[in-house]
């Protein structure tokens, strides 16, 4: 478990060692890794627009962040984050990695309904700010927010929206998401139903990456379990404060007791369910198929594993939320299948001609 998974500092900037649960890493070394990304990063642009001025001129604009941050630990050495150095969170970290490769892999698979994918990126904004924003309503909504409640002014404003810390729901994210997409669509008159198919496998990379930022952090833990496998977390850890208040194990203990890595169950089936979502894609004999089968499948495993989940309390006929919502959601799936299928009219997938690529995504 990793909260924090690296520090970058500036009072040792060629320092590189383990303190604690952290890696503490020096500023060079930061900016050297940078300055080598932007180097690549105009030899590529460049080879690919032969335009000397434009690529200078972006790999310029990356420069100057390292050179802000060496700026301001030089004049302003009395700033605090000079002192802390630049935490870089295991939770956040994920989500971007998640983010990121999700993308990718939709941009690849979005050539085949003959879309090119300049439109994935154009469009995950669209999924991903009222993602997150349905993600975190439907978490504060539903388990509040400690550092919420005691903060004030600006701050409570700041802990409302503090995704670093933690503290959002799949399901709601998904909601978001998909009414930031439908909109994207129709504005773009897109079909919506083929750009859900693309998506699919894609929501499910993310939140394989998601839920080891999960693990990092200590959220969605597990009840006890005395397998092989079961992990303990730290006293810096979410875990380890939701067992304490809970008393479940005292505020001297070490770590927590032994627990079921609910987390990693969770990325393990997301990862496998993707693959076979990627596999289906291809094969789908209608727009909307792939959608209505993610329906299907994913509720199935995250309605098994709430069982294994110790962080939330069963409510009404002894269900959890997402419990609920997964068995509504595999309802709508089964629908979905049996509608769409039966009324081959609203799918456009035989209209659409596959632009030219050599990858299979």
């Amino acid at each position: 478990m990793r909260k924090v998974l690296l520090r970058f500092l500036f009072e040792d900037l060629w320092q590189w060692q383990s303190v604690g649960n952290e890696l503490h890493v020096g500023m060079a070394w930061l900016i050297l890794a940078w300055l080598l990304i932007t180097f690549v990063s105009f030899v590529l642009l460049y080879r690919s627009t032969l335009n000397l001025k434009e690529s200078a001129a972006s790999a310029g604009f990356w420069l100057v962040i390292p050179i802000v941050l060496l700026a301001g630990a030089f004049f302003r050495p009395d700033i605090a984050i000079i002192h802390s150095g630049i935490p870089v969170f295991g939770y956040g970290f994920m989500m971007f990695v998640g983010f990121s490769t999700a993308t990718w892999l939709a941009s690849r698979r979005v050539l085949k309904i003959g879309q090119p994918p300049e439109v994935i990126w154009d469009m995950m904004m669209w999924a991903l700010i009222p993602g997150l924003i349905g993600a975190r309503v439907y978490y504060l909504v539903r388990h509040g927010s400690p550092t919420m409640a005691r903060a004030h002014g600006m701050q409570k404003l700041i802990a409302s929206v503090a995704l670093w810390d933690g503290g959002i729901v799949f399901y709601g994210g998904v909601i978001g998401g998909i009414i930031g997409v439908t909109i994207f669509c129709l504005r773009r008159k897109i079909n919506p139903l083929a750009m859900f198919d693309v998506l699919s496998p894609s929501l499910l990379i993310g939140e394989g990456f998601g839920r080891i930022g999960c693990f990092l952090y200590g959220c969605c833990y597990g009840k006890a379990c005395e397998r092989p496998w079961a992990v303990r977390f730290p006293p810096d850890s979410l875990t380890f404060e939701k067992l304490v208040e809970n008393g479940v194990i005292g505020r001297d203990a070490t770590e927590t007791i032994s627990l079921h890595p609910t987390q990693i169950y969770s990325s393990v089936a997301a990862f496998v369910f993707a693959g076979i979502l990627a596999w289906f894609f291809r094969r789908r004999p209608f727009d909307g198929a792939v959608m209505c089968l993610t329906s299907i499948l994913y509720p199935i495993s995250r309605y098994v594993l709430e069982t294994l989940r110790g962080d939330i309390d069963p409510g009404a006929l002894g269900l959890k939320d997402a419990q609920m919502m997964s068995i509504g959601l595999m309802i709508t799936g089964i629908i979905g299948m049996y509608y769409l299928s039966r009324h081959p009219k609203l799918t456009l997938a035989s209209s659409e001609k596959p632009l030219p690529t050599t990858d299979r995504a």
